[in-house]
């Protein structure tokens, strides 16, 4: 079971806003922020449900090649909401909601690129 994962980010406020914004329909949001002053100057973010952060935004060069993170969703309707809303928070596209059987026959999922690249995805296993 992992405890945590993150990923590195070039523009801390650009992100922030995109994470939280992405993240909402999840629960998610920003349960942490370490001071600079322990972090060299990087702006260090820590998001999750309430009380623990599991994903870490951390200011620096993004990951090569960009990274994939999936986010378990309760339902297809948290998936839908995760979409759409990553998307007006300025994701790009990289996959929009539906099942993906070639995983399995109640994958359900969508794709959305970060400002940085990265592959983020919201999915649910559960059938309609």
């Amino acid at each position: 079971m992992l405890d945590h994962t993150g990923v590195d980010i070039s523009e801390p406020v650009r992100s922030r806003r995109f994470y939280e914004e992405a993240l909402k329909p999840l629960g998610y949001r920003v349960l942490m922020e370490i001071p600079i002053e322990h972090t060299g100057g990087a702006v260090v973010l820590g998001l999750g449900v309430p009380p623990k952060p599991d994903f870490w935004l951390h200011q620096g060069t993004p990951q090569q090649p960009r990274v994939h993170i999936a986010f378990r969703a309760d339902n297809r309707a948290v998936v839908d909401a995760f979409y759409k809303a990553a998307l007006a928070a300025g994701g790009r596209d990289n996959g929009a909601p539906g099942l993906r059987p070639h995983y399995h026959k109640d994958y359900y999922g969508a794709f959305v690129l970060d400002p940085d690249g990265h592959n983020i995805e919201a999915c649910c296993h559960d059938p309609a």
